[in-house]
């Protein structure tokens, strides 16, 4: 496995909204610094472009658009480099973060580490799912902790509630997906998760617009299993996987990223795991 460790760079812009205070809401959260070296208080012409690129046209209404094309800030906050364990805790804590600057004069955020994108409500939709299911996690764990396991719902072991709904949510917000490559479609950003990324083998000819929502579906069915079955860890090459239990059997691959470079932010060092059919 390779040694790299992925790392969230979040490209904000915003209207009227100081790179101090951007800085100053980041930092709040634990963890996140403003890029002082690529960061501006001046608008950059080619954001429409990237943001059109990094799948706006799922969430974007004309509002959206509008705040894209009338910034006058861009700022890029990075996450420390993350080890696999913490990946995913970093990640809830970054939605929040976008959904703390939207609410305080970001007007679009886009995640160079995956090329992903929503729009405002769609992004505040996500931080309110993700944050209400994480309350009601810890309830439930502080309801039937005794003392001496007080200490698990506090701090370190904060980063070990993980549900499927969280997992959905996070993998909803961070993981652009599908992406089709001639042969597979595939997801980026399960590495922001700590996890490999999640493929399905769909041949030559690209799906059509009725089938995509069920593929869409097999990959976001595996993406959360990766993140919340214990299982997911000892997946060897070969191994038999059914999205439910009537369901058709499918083969899993694994296999190392070779879509990008090391140095690619979008590089995921835990590989890949692709759905194939079984011969």
């Amino acid at each position: 496995m390779s040694e790299a460790f992925p790392r969230h760079v979040l490209c904000v812009l915003g209207s009227g909204l100081a790179l101090s205070e951007m800085e100053r809401i980041a930092s709040g959260f634990g963890g996140f610094v403003l890029d002082r070296e690529y960061s501006e208080a001046e608008p950059d012409s080619r954001m429409p472009e990237a943001f059109e690129a990094s799948m706006a046209a799922a969430s974007f209404d004309e509002a959206d658009w509008a705040a894209v094309e009338s910034h006058d800030t861009v700022g890029y906050l990075l996450s420390m480099p993350m080890m696999r364990e913490l990946a995913f805790d970093t990640s809830r804590r970054l939605l929040a973060v976008t959904a703390a600057l939207l609410r305080s004069g970001a007007t679009a955020v886009k995640n160079e580490s995956s090329g992903i994108t929503h729009g405002r409500d769609r992004w505040l939709a996500l931080a309110g799912q993700a944050a209400d299911i994480r309350e009601e996690s810890l309830a439930d764990r502080a309801a039937i902790a005794t003392p001496e396991g007080l200490a698990d719902i506090t701090d370190e072991g904060l980063a070990d509630v993980t549900d499927e709904g969280l997992a959905g949510a996070l993998v909803a917000a961070w993981v652009k997906r599908p992406i089709y490559d001639g042969q597979v479609l595939y997801s980026c950003g399960m590495h922001l998760l700590g996890a490999p990324e999640v493929e399905i083998e769909v041949g030559a000819e690209p799906p059509t617009k009725d089938e995509l929502p069920e593929l869409v579906a097999h990959l976001d069915t595996l993406a959360i299993y990766l993140l919340t079955d214990p299982r997911a860890a000892e997946i060897e090459d070969g191994a038999g996987f059914r999205m439910t239990e009537d369901a058709p059997r499918r083969l899993l691959r694994t296999g190392t990223c070779d879509r990008y470079d090391e140095d690619d932010l979008f590089f995921n060092p835990y590989g890949y795991v692709r759905l194939t059919h079984a011969r």
